[in-house]
């Protein structure tokens, strides 16, 4: 019969135990920790809300500005109408500008929150 033996490495040190962090208290789910993650989702979600706001103002006012002014319903734009010109072509840039816009700003949040709790993520980017 083989005795056993128990292998062991040198001590690891976790993000947590790392002095000057606060990684370990959002990793322990502590008090402090949870207002820091509701803090970064809050801001999340406002910036979200944001994006949403300004597409359903946007895009939501053109049929109200269509159905105010029915006028513009015989304007034409390279032989297609108005509306759907702006609602076909000139939306999609649009569209993108603000999902480029958005995505950027999360980032930026993400990297204040990691500068927040202590962590490196790397190299930091000027936008």
């Amino acid at each position: 019969m083989s005795e056993r033996v128990r292998v062991t490495g040198p001590p690891r040190r976790h993000a947590a135990a790392r002095p000057g962090s606060r990684l370990g208290d959002v990793h322990e789910q502590t008090p402090l920790g949870d207002v820091y993650l509701r803090s970064l989702l809050s801001e999340q979600l406002g910036l979200a809300g944001r994006v949403l706001a300004a597409v359903a103002l946007t895009l939501g006012l053109l049929p109200l500005l269509f159905h105010l002014a029915p006028d513009l319903a015989h304007i034409d734009v390279l032989g297609l109408p108005l509306a759907w010109v702006l609602l076909g072509v000139a939306v999609h840039p649009f569209l993108l500008w603000l999902g480029w816009r958005y995505v950027r700003r999360v980032e930026r949040n993400e990297r204040y929150f990691a500068d927040l709790v202590g962590t490196d993520t790397g190299p930091h980017p000027e936008h």
